[in-house]
């Protein structure tokens, strides 16, 4: 049953007064507004033993609504700077978003502090916990769940990037925040870091935000948002799916390269398979190397030579024959936290270096450059 926020107010008891005045005034559809007191009695009194993922935003649990509806309780951390209105319109814009590969926001609480989140309860949690946790927690992921787990999320992102009104850029796309359920099926949650992109807007100029190892060169250094951003990281997520390793932790060779220059390197040795899980086996060797193929298109240093999602869907799902001599080498964000005196060095420095030596390498990245790649023949008729 759907319902505004406004009906669940009359639905969920103890709501009180003062979170009700903080809620008038923005439309909330689709999704309930619970009580502290409901979730947190929904939660077993936010115990540790219910905790089920956390992070710097806050701590997820799982809850048990009075319907006995399973859900994923996020509360956000006390230190959040997001006020009242943004929370709720953000609430709004992805409670009208909806797709079967992302999660589904249930509801919230916007009550004194409390800033929660009510989410669908998945029961395999998330790709880092299945894939890149520690192995005693691992669960066995053959190839065709591998190969389901990409094209679902890519499939969730062409949905926010060309179908969603208006277009989203996800901004945080990683192992933690694909979803997993009860059939290992994928969806994309976590939209706290998301943009919207009206139809007349190409890029954004932003905050960096998101997570090191998955972010877009040209978006880490010159804070130029576009979809391609999210194109970057999704590349980076297939090649950890296939890998079975983390991009932000592993480091490979004896120059401790990251995971995308790792398999770049092994395909100018002519040894991509290298990459390939050790627990994986029984895999279809050319469907595998293609989907290798797709994500070094993904990570290509230049933002406009990136596909599309829309793009990415097509050359995971078809048998089309992908042009190998339009892939460039990857482009690989890294942080400098020392200088060659052993002092720190600031962000701002290090943008500042590092922003010279990206527009030198690449001079199209710049402040009126779109991104776009259709001109880019990355797919070939068979």
């Amino acid at each position: 049953m759907i319902r505004s926020c406004f009906g669940a107010l009359r639905d969920c008891k103890g709501q009180n007064s003062a979170s009700q005045t903080e809620a008038e005034g923005i439309p909330t559809n689709n999704v309930q507004l619970f009580s502290y007191n409901y979730l947190r009695s929904a939660a077993g009194n936010f115990h540790p033993s219910k905790k089920i993922g956390g992070g710097g935003y806050g701590v997820v649990y799982k809850g048990i609504l009075r319907d006995g509806t399973q859900v994923a309780i996020k509360s956000l951390s006390a230190e959040s700077k997001q006020g009242t209105q943004e929370f709720l319109t953000e609430i709004n814009v992805i409670s009208d978003t909806r797709h079967p590969n992302l999660v589904e926001l249930v509801g919230c609480c916007v009550e004194d502090n409390h800033r929660i989140l009510v989410y669908e309860y998945l029961e395999n949690n998330s790709l880092a916990t299945a894939l890149l946790g520690s192995k005693s927690k691992n669960v066995a992921l053959d190839w065709p769940k591998r190969a389901a787990i990409c094209l679902g999320t890519a499939s969730g992102l062409a949905f926010l990037h060309e179908e969603a009104e208006p277009h989203i850029v996800h901004r945080d796309i990683k192992a933690s925040n694909i979803l997993l359920d009860g059939n290992f099926h994928p969806k994309i949650g976590d939209f706290g870091l998301a943009k919207l992109f009206p139809d007349n807007v190409t890029h954004l100029s932003t905050r960096v935000a998101g997570t090191v190892g998955y972010l877009a060169p040209e978006y880490a250094l010159l804070g130029q948002l576009t979809k391609k951003a999210d194109v970057y990281s999704f590349g980076v997520l297939v090649l950890e799916i296939i890998s079975g390793r983390s991009s932000t932790k592993a480091a490979f060779g004896d120059e401790l390269l990251v995971l995308v220059e790792w398999t770049w390197k092994l395909r100018e040795d002519e040894r991509l398979l290298d990459i390939v899980d050790p627990e994986l086996t029984g895999y279809p060797e050319d469907e595998l190397m293609r989907f290798i193929k797709v994500a070094l298109f993904c990570t290509q240093r230049s933002a406009s030579q990136r596909p599309t999602m829309k793009q990415v869907v097509d050359m995971l799902s078809k048998g089309v024959h992908l042009n190998e001599k339009a892939l460039t080498k990857p482009g690989v964000y890294r942080v400098n936290t020392f200088n060659k005196d052993g002092g720190g060095t600031s962000s701002e420095e290090t943008s500042s270096r590092a922003e010279k030596r990206n527009q030198q390498a690449n001079p199209r990245v710049n402040s009126n450059d779109s991104f776009s790649s259709d001109n880019v023949s990355m797919m070939l008729p068979r």
